[in-house]
């Protein structure tokens, strides 16, 4: 909607000299009346006209005038606004996660895999100017999807997220962030960022992780670790029972967070822990608010002037008086 604003509202000052023109007027009014002296004007009430009684308010017609005169100086005029955004810095970011059985522990609910997927779509929405990709990881990897633009194909993309026993079981942390970098390696992005999330220890997949990491830190991709899994025991599944379902055992929870540590290190990352579903939330916030985008934000003003309306006006209230003044009442003047 439309906007009224004035470009030179110090005029509205003059507004304050109305109360002198109008002092000014009656004074001369009164010195240019004659007077006569008489017993009675019983016999003139009678003869007064329309335009006789209408004489005294040719003055207002002057003071209308210059009232419209002064909100004209003030430059009133419409804008309309509307903005635009332009991504001067964008971010390319990878999520690489890790699908192996472990993932699908109780020690977050209902199990750490779904926790996940709830916690990483909601970081997706948050970077509505940000390219994303997923990588999968278990012993080996694939990319789920490429670096995209795409917001909704990335949701769905996490939200199909499951065990893949197609991958043979194992935590491959090494072939995960690899498949990664390979994603991010021939971004043009200003900065390019891997997000690695695992529950154990690497023990499969033929590249070593701190070689992946080397890999990342050669192309400035840095790399947020995250080890997810409570501390202590938690409920692992450990087979499939007759129905096909998951059988679950308590176990003691793993994570190498030496190497994670060494990881985010090297890339200038950070590493961080999530024991808790709050606390993997509150992780992705963090990383969410350390790796932001600059936008530019540019705003188009459409000026529509309204000064001309009261020129007008004040041209027509003048001509007006004058008009009055030399004809109708000229015999008075």
């Amino acid at each position: 909607m439309a906007k009224i604003t004035f470009l030179n509202p110090e005029f509205f000052w003059l507004f304050l000299l109305i109360p002198l023109a109008i002092v000014w007027l009656v004074l001369k009014k009164n010195q240019q009346s004659a007077t006569l002296k008489i017993s009675s004007i019983k016999g003139f009430k009678s003869s007064q006209s329309f335009w006789t009684k209408l004489k005294p308010y040719l003055s207002v017609l002057r003071i209308l005038a210059l009232s419209s005169l002064i909100v004209a100086l003030a430059r009133p005029r419409t804008v309309d606004i509307s903005n635009k955004t332009k991504t001067t810095k964008g971010i390319d970011i990878v999520m690489a996660v890790d699908v192996s059985g472990s993932m699908l522990a109780k020690d977050l609910k209902p199990n750490r895999m779904e926790a996940l997927k709830r916690v990483a779509a909601d970081f997706v929405e948050e970077r509505p100017n940000d390219r994303i990709g997923l990588v999968v990881y278990a012993s080996e990897a694939y990319t789920k999807t490429p670096v995209t633009s795409d917001k909704a194909i990335v949701e769905e993309a996490i939200g199909s997220i499951k065990y893949d026993n197609v991958l043979q079981d194992g935590t491959g942390i090494g072939m995960g962030l690899a498949t990664a970098v390979n994603r991010l390696k021939d971004s043009k992005a200003k900065s390019k960022v891997i997000i690695l999330l695992t529950d154990g220890v690497n023990n499969a997949g033929f590249i070593e992780p701190e070689t992946a990491a080397d890999i990342a830190k050669q192309y400035g991709i840095k790399v947020y670790t995250i080890g997810i899994g409570t501390n202590g025991m938690a409920e692992f599944p450990y087979a499939i029972g007759p129905n096909g379902q998951f059988l679950f055992q308590m176990m003691k929870v793993e994570i190498d967070e030496r190497l994670m540590k060494s990881i985010a290190q090297k890339t200038d990352g950070k590493y961080f822990r999530a024991t808790s579903n709050d606390k993997l939330a509150e992780i992705y916030g963090e990383i969410n608010k350390l790796e932001t985008t600059e936008i530019e934000e540019l705003k188009f003003y459409d000026y529509d002037e309204k000064y001309r309306p009261f020129v007008w006006l004040a041209g027509f209230l003048l001509l007006l008086e004058i008009g009055l003044r030399n004809t109708v009442y000229k015999s008075f003047i």
